[in-house]
């Protein structure tokens, strides 16, 4: 397998997903701008968002996901089937009982995130209402990601990646086709989350019937947790939860403080939310994607110096590619927001905002993207202790750098205590794979880390000129002049980014690398 061939397929439907993710809140901006509403939406999103994160893309991936690929690789097809299909028997009859729970519990679980709403007149019922509706998603999402997992495992990456798309499509129509005739417009997007969710999870059974690999769920899940592999799933889920928990915790206490704050703090963190997420998506999901299954399988092989390999060519290229967007997200904030979301109810003041907090997310990117990479490096050797030791630590410096920086910068502040957690987390899970002789760096990392300082203050100094030059808020009354000159400087700007480091004697032939 062509790893770049594989991170092109995983970023090239990646991108298509976050474009239509950027329509989707461009149209939401300009339908209900950064209001209580948008704010109770954002909650509501936030707790099922935060269960999927819990239960689907971070502890149950963390710990499905290298034993699947032990048993694929070396246990044969009928006793990997056995796994998922147990497996996804427990997984399902776990997420109908805490669906349930919520359904029955939304009052206390919006109370419990967003204390700061009560004080917003019908913010908090509308809160409560959303997430009754939503709730249903955690059961759809966690199967939606269970599939993915097998896919990726069995090294077919574009079905999981082309699935979120759906998820914006849904939150479109509903947008334009939908709220416009509920006399609550906002909750078309509630129902809009569902829809979504089904859509994603039924994409991938045409590709899971391909391999035969469609779980099937049995009504008998104490049956199903007798299956030892799935006794070793729940076993690596248990530090990985508690990993995943601390983090997601830290996010509830963020969200709790910007609740607090300013209306529309909320609202305005979760846009900037959406344009960091832009390149970690791109890049850092991406990659963790398809890292992970080639790591597994490399520690299943025994083989440290692939290993240590993939590791390398994966760091270099998040570094490659993370750096310039931070630069873009610290100094290009307000023409991205500008441009994205300054129609409708959305107004110049919105913009600033969302622009301080894109800025601030600007400084910790290269840690959040690098996460990505550097955590399955513990994860494929099916070791989640040390990932959980660090988040604790990166939970406390995280709420102590809010103490210093929520009454500097407001909710900006916020996202740069995020950014700075992120750092110090990343360095932490680098620190710990080498003193582990874990990740062998490769030479020529000096060289290339002075070829990629000289070609980001380049790109800095040239964004910085057009950020400068042009009022990106003004602009609006010419929008398609504003989509144009954006679009036009992007492309300017990537193209001198990359023939610079030609120019200083860049190899990009290092990142053609093949798989077994």
């Amino acid at each position: 397998m062509n790893l770049l061939k594989a991170l092109l397929t995983v970023s090239g439907f990646t991108l298509l997903s976050r474009i239509t993710g950027l329509a989707r809140e461009t149209l939401i901006a300009r339908a209900f701008g950064a209001s209580i509403y948008t704010d109770a939406f954002n909650v509501a999103f936030r707790i099922p968002n935060l269960l999927r994160r819990l239960s689907a893309e971070g502890a149950f991936s963390q710990a499905f996901v290298p034993i699947l690929a032990e048993f694929k690789n070396q246990k044969g097809h009928d006793a990997t089937k056995a796994l998922v299909d147990a497996t996804a028997t427990v997984l399902a009859w776990v997420l109908v009982l805490l669906s349930i729970a919520g359904i029955l519990g939304s009052t206390w679980v919006v109370y419990a995130v967003a204390t700061g709403l009560r004080h917003e007149g019908q913010a908090f019922p509308v809160a409560v209402h959303m997430t009754r509706i939503m709730f249903p998603y955690i059961t759809l999402i966690s199967l939606t990601s269970l599939a993915a997992g097998v896919l990726n495992t069995y090294r077919n990456f574009s079905v999981p990646a082309f699935a979120p798309l759906l998820l914006n499509v849904s939150f479109i129509v509903a947008a334009l086709f939908v709220g416009p005739h509920l006399q609550t417009p906002i909750y078309a997007l509630a129902l809009a989350v569902v829809v979504g969710g089904f859509l994603q999870l039924a994409v991938q059974i045409p590709a899971l019937m391909k391999i035969g690999m469609v779980p099937r769920i049995g009504f008998n899940p104490f049956a199903a947790l007798r299956h030892r592999g799935v006794k070793r799933v729940l076993v690596k889920m248990v530090p990985a939860t508690f990993a995943v928990s601390v983090a997601q915790l830290s996010l509830i206490i963020n969200t709790n403080i910007a609740s607090r704050l300013a209306a529309g703090s909320v609202s305005w963190l979760s846009y900037a939310d959406r344009l960091m997420e832009f390149p970690t998506a791109l890049l850092g999901v991406a990659l963790g994607t398809i890292l992970l299954p080639s790591l597994s399988k490399a520690h299943s092989d025994s083989d440290p110096g692939e290993y240590s390999s993939l590791l390398d060519w994966g760091l270099r290229l998040t570094f490659l590619l993370a750096a310039p967007s931070a630069v873009a997200l610290f100094v290009y904030a307000t023409p991205l927001t500008a441009t994205l979301f300054n129609y409708g109810h959305f107004v110049g003041h919105d913009v600033l905002m969302v622009a301080h907090a894109l800025t601030a997310y600007g400084v910790g990117l290269l840690g959040l993207i690098l996460i990505k990479i550097l955590a399955p490096g513990f994860y494929a050797k099916q070791d989640i202790k040390t990932p959980v030791k660090i988040a604790v630590g990166v939970m406390i410096a995280t709420q102590l750098c809010n103490y210093a920086f929520v009454p500097l910068f407001a909710h900006a502040g916020l996202a740069l205590s995020i950014g700075v957690g992120a750092s110090l987390n990343a360095a932490l899970l680098f620190i710990g794979l080498r003193l582990r002789g874990l990740y062998q760096p490769s030479p020529g990392w000096g060289k290339f880390f002075i070829q990629l300082l000289g070609a980001c203050l380049v790109l800095a100094g040239v964004m910085l000129w057009f950020a400068q030059t042009f009022d990106w808020i003004a602009l609006g009354r010419t929008p398609l002049l504003r989509i144009a000159l954006l679009g036009a400087s992007l492309v300017v700007c990537a193209a001198l980014y990359f023939v610079m480091l030609m120019t200083m004697g860049f190899k990009y032939s290092y990142f053609r690398r093949r798989v077994t």
